[in-house]
C-alpha cells in the first residue's frame, strides 16, 4: 500500500478498504451458504450416495454381499421347505449364513459360475431360435 500524505489520499485509501471489505463480506456470505447447504441432511445423504456409487471397492463389496445374502436366503428357503420343524429352521439359518459367507468370500468363482450359466442359457436360446428358424424355412420351402 502506498504512503498516505494528503487528506484526499486518506479518503481514497478508506474507499478502497471499504470496497475490499464489502467484496470479502460477499465472499464470506457465499461460503457460509455453501457450508450450510452441504450440511443439510438430504445433501449429506446425496453426497454419501454419490461417494458410494463412485467407489469401486464399495460397489464390489455391496454386490458380493447382496449375491451372498440372496444365495443364502434361497438355500435357506429350499432347505426349510422340506419341513417346518424348529431344528430345520435353525439349520436353515446356519446354512444361509454359511452360504452367504462362502459366496461373499469367493466372488470370482461365483462370477465365473454365473458367466458359464448365462453362456449356457444364451447358447440354448440361440440353438432354439436357430431350430425354429430352420423349421420355419423348411416349412416355407416345402409348401
Amino acid at each position: 500500500m502506498q504512503t498516505i500524505i494528503t487528506e484526499s489520499d486518506l479518503r481514497v485509501a478508506i474507499l478502497q478498504l471499504e470496497s475490499r471489505q464489502a467484496e470479502e463480506a460477499k465472499l464470506m456470505k457465499a461460503q457460509f451458504l455453501v457450508a450450510v447447504e452441504s450440511i443439510k441432511p438430504i445433501n449429506l445423504i446425496k453426497s454419501a450416495f454419490i461417494e458410494a456409487t463412485e467407489s469401486e471397492d464399495l460397489q464390489d463389496n455391496l454386490i458380493n454381499s447382496t449375491i451372498g445374502l440372496s444365495a443364502g436366503y434361497i438355500s435357506k428357503m429350499l432347505f426349510q421347505s422340506i419341513s417346518n420343524s424348529p431344528l430345520r429352521k435353525i439349520l436353515g439359518t446356519a446354512v444361509m449364513f454359511g452360504i452367504k459367507n462362502l459366496v461373499a468370500q469367493n466372488p470370482e468363482a461365483i462370477r465365473r459360475g454365473g458367466r458359464i450359466f448365462f453362456r449356457i442359457i444364451r447358447d440354448l436360446l440361440r440353438s432354439n431360435d436357430k431350430k425354429a428358424h430352420d423349421k420355419e424355412a423348411w416349412e416355407t420351402s416345402g409348401s
